[in-house]
């Protein structure tokens, strides 16, 4: 069947086949390390699938007490809940590998999630909002701490050799590290958009700093984050010496995540104008926070309408929240997070935090059809280019 298209030229795209990537007694069969998105929104049934699909499936520990405690129909303490999640995730993945994320920022709970991770079999801990300082030393309590790599996030060369010279002492390096961009979703290092936005924090230059602080201390797995959205961004960052790529905002928009109906509708429906760096007022912890400016808990911090308030208590700065005494400089992220997985009273309003390239969305898609597209698997083979003033002829 012969099929004319108008004003289009056809050029072949050659797809690279993914390698796998080891990571301390790990074989991870595709490069993908799915981002762990709290609250909630990196579940079970997503971090199961994906490490179903060959990727390193992930969970997030922020507020898992409540989740699975509320899954399970029972009340589960910290620690048993991190637990229960990993095995939950577990029973799906089919033999697939499970790690969770722990922000040091949720300081209440750090070592009970360091802990209760590595009670439920947990393949590998992935810490950052804030430098993991203390992480190898928690998982030295553990008898599995040969058993569990230890991923710290960093964003910068600086922030890495900071890790590597405090990690010595406990006798424990990291067995790889995720470089995370500015153009990552929820929380990122910076605390000013300028200092954010500034041409030396790109995540090429982030990754080359931390390339070459790794080659002093024996080299370990670099892992690229922020921004990264298709096979070919995957490709290109395994080309620049990466190991492999961690994506969040993609795997946010499966079915298999945990963000309610209403959060999917929208990240379907945003544009690039829709997103914006929360500032002031912004996350309690200090940092930058990524969010759907649209999102109706975050329309009411602009507008002040919601007193302050904390009866949750997640996440701390300097040991305490804020947003318990003001709400002129800072919102109650955990109540509006909570609420965009249907787990928080009718009262609460919804909090989309999603990455920069969320715009690009165009549709949700199972997790298995996800992973397939990014390797290359799915894509078509052919792409149709724009070429003014021709009729190209496909033969079908």
């Amino acid at each position: 069947m012969l099929i004319y298209v108008k004003n289009l030229m056809v050029v072949r795209m050659k797809k690279q086949q993914l390698p796998q990537m080891k990571i301390k007694n790990l074989s991870i069969p595709v490069p993908i390390i799915q981002g762990g998105m709290g609250i909630g929104l990196s579940s079970y049934s997503l971090a199961g699938s994906v490490a179903k699909e060959g990727g390193l499936g992930v969970l997030s520990s922020a507020g898992l007490d409540r989740i699975v405690s509320q899954r399970h129909g029972k009340k589960i303490n910290a620690r048993d809940a991190a637990a229960q999640d990993v095995r939950d995730a577990k029973s799906i993945s089919m033999g697939g590998h499970i790690g969770m994320n722990i922000m040091v920022a949720v300081i209440n709970q750090y070592e009970s999630s360091v802990l209760g991770s590595m009670d439920g079999g947990v393949d590998a801990i992935i810490s950052g909002a804030g430098l993991p300082m203390a992480l190898p030393e928690m998982a030295l309590k553990h008898p599995r701490n040969e058993d569990v790599a230890l991923i710290p996030i960093v964003s910068s060369g600086r922030a890495m050799e900071i890790i590597f010279k405090r990690w010595k002492r406990s006798g424990r390096l990291p067995d790889a590290v995720v470089v995370e961009g500015p153009l990552a979703g929820g929380h990122i290092a910076w605390r000013s958009e300028v200092e954010a936005l500034d041409p030396k924090n790109k995540l090429e230059i982030l990754v080359d700093e931390v390339l070459e602080v790794v080659k002093d201390w024996g080299s370990i797995p670099v892992i690229a984050a922020g921004g990264i959205f298709t096979h070919e961004d995957i490709v290109n960052w395994l080309d620049r010496g990466c190991a492999g790529v961690q994506m969040g905002t993609r795997f946010l928009a499966t079915h298999e995540s945990g963000a309610n109906a209403e959060y999917k509708k929208m990240l379907v429906e945003a544009t690039e104008d829709d997103i914006e760096l929360a500032n002031r007022p912004g996350s309690p912890c200090g940092m930058l926070f990524r969010v759907l400016k649209k999102s109706p808990f975050y329309l009411q911090a602009l507008a002040r309408e919601r007193a302050p308030k904390c009866d949750k208590g997640y996440l701390l700065n300097k040991g305490f929240c804020p947003s318990k005494y003001e709400n002129e400089k800072t919102f109650c992220i955990c109540n509006g997070l909570l609420a965009s997985i249907n787990l928080n009273n009718a009262n609460e309003k919804n909090l989309y935090t999603v990455g920069h390239n969320a715009y690009r969305v165009n549709k949700i898609m199972s997790v298995h059809d996800l992973m397939q597209e990014l390797q290359g698997l799915t894509l078509p083979q052919i792409a149709l280019v724009e070429q003014k003033d021709s009729i190209t002829p496909l033969n079908l």
